[in-house]
């Protein structure tokens, strides 16, 4: 079936023209952030109490501009660059939720969505698009909106799994053929170096890996060429991935869960990850409550799942979401996979950061999280937790042994003001 769908598309004006006050929208997010789409609807200025759900976004963010809060507020369920100020001046809202409860959000009806916003691949053979780079909880909101609305981006990648959207669901859509907003690899700093290096040394041969996005992961994963089938089960992945595939190292050969596949939930990185997706059946795409839940995750075995933090406290609390009380990203997949990792046969969960923040000025590891920090992953589910000066597990450690342990591994300059603040906090002798 060949569909002329061309032919049938409209101009984004039009497109928009199907949000009406009051409306509950889902906009999709990270590259496949429907830009157009974004522009044409902060265009209109007939709108008042519209409220718009998403993760973090990619590109401007006009619906979360001073001035525009009686007509748009944001919801992030994960936020990022583009919506922090906004939280922050409480002209936007952050919704604290695992990546995997998302999409329950919307099939449960707990929010009723009128309008989903999409980017999508063109239309296959079969009348299928595809979700494209982010499937995540947008294959939810395609299913239970009212309305679905789309731009079908010819260079949006076609990818495998559980992420298409019959072309006929299409209330109306625009036509693009724009290049992806891409996320490009900072380059490495020593103390990403260290640790990368200190974590590639915890993974195994065979293990499978979860991966979140940034410095310490990318450095992680570019030393894990000597490794032998590795697998991938993520939330999500970036380029570093290619390289594995590419040298071998990643097989996907022993995992339960999607043996011989990559399996995600979205991406972010370069057209040469993209290229890399595209029309891959070697990458399955599946919606978040499934590639993030815990009972799906335990089934693989020696599943290391690597985290990032912002602080962690001398109990073993990881605030990794909000500098106090600002919002800086969400709670995302992290629980989700320290979790299956810590069930998972022959499994590390790993939280991995630098000892210091402000350029040595002030220790991520501290006797108390600042106040209006979040705990993303409690004191009993953290196992282990690495930093440029060693590796540590406390897992089954008292507090006073896992506050010895943090200490070893922050930044020397800091070892003893934390025994001082973590004797007088707990009434434990200095050592």
């Amino acid at each position: 079936m060949n569909i002329d769908w061309k032919s049938r598309a409209s101009i984004a004006t039009d497109v928009m023209s199907v949000v009406r006050s009051g409306a509950k929208l889902f906009i999709h997010g990270a590259c496949a952030t429907p830009a157009p789409l974004l522009a044409a609807l902060c265009e209109r200025r007939d709108l008042a109490d519209v409220r718009l759900y998403h993760l973090h976004t990619a590109g401007p963010a006009p619906f979360a501009e001073r001035g525009r809060e009686n007509e748009f507020r944001s919801v992030s369920l994960f936020t990022g660059a583009p919506l922090r100020q906004a939280i922050a001046e409480d002209r936007a809202d952050f919704v604290p939720i695992f990546l995997s409860d998302i999409p329950g959000l919307f099939l449960s009806g707990a929010v009723k969505l009128d309008v989903a916003v999409l980017q999508l691949s063109p239309p296959d053979s079969h009348g299928f698009c595809s979700l494209g780079t982010s499937c995540d909880a947008a294959k939810a909101a395609a299913e239970t909106a009212q309305f679905v609305v789309a731009e079908i981006n010819e260079q949006m990648p076609r990818t495998h799994g559980n992420n298409v959207i019959p072309f006929d669901r299409l209330h109306a859509f625009v036509a693009t053929n724009r290049p992806l907003v891409e996320h490009h690899l900072a380059p490495e700093t020593a103390v990403e170096a260290r640790i990368g290096e200190l974590v590639a040394g915890l993974v195994e041969d065979g293990s499978t890996l979860q991966m979140g996005i940034g410095g310490i992961p990318d450095a992680v994963l570019a030393r894990l060429h000597n490794k032998k089938d590795l697998g991938i089960h993520t939330e999500m992945f970036s380029d570093r991935i290619v390289d594995l595939v590419e040298s071998g190292a990643v097989t996907n050969r022993l995992k339960v869960v999607g043996a011989g596949r990559i399996v995600t939930s979205f991406i972010n990185g370069t057209k040469r990850l993209f290229d890399f997706v595209h029309d891959n059946p070697l990458v399955a795409f599946y919606p978040c409550d499934w590639t993030n839940d815990t009972s799906v995750i335990r089934k693989n075995p020696k599943v290391v799942a690597i985290n990032s933090a912002i602080q962690i406290d001398l109990t073993g609390q990881v605030c990794a979401d909000s500098i106090g009380h600002r919002v800086f990203s969400g709670i995302g997949g992290q629980m989700d996979f320290i979790r299956g990792a810590a069930l998972s046969r022959g499994g590390k969960p790993i939280i991995a950061l630098p000892s210091t923040a402000a350029g040595g000025k002030i220790s991520r590891l501290v006797v108390a999280l600042n106040v209006g920090a979040g705990v993303v992953t409690t004191r009993g589910h953290v196992h282990w937790v690495v930093t440029e000066f060693g590796c540590v597990n406390l897992h089954g450690k008292s507090l006073r042994e896992r506050g010895e342990a943090l200490i070893s591994i922050a930044h020397p300059d800091f070892r003893g003001q934390l025994t001082r603040e973590l004797a007088a906090a707990r009434h434990f002798p200095a050592i």
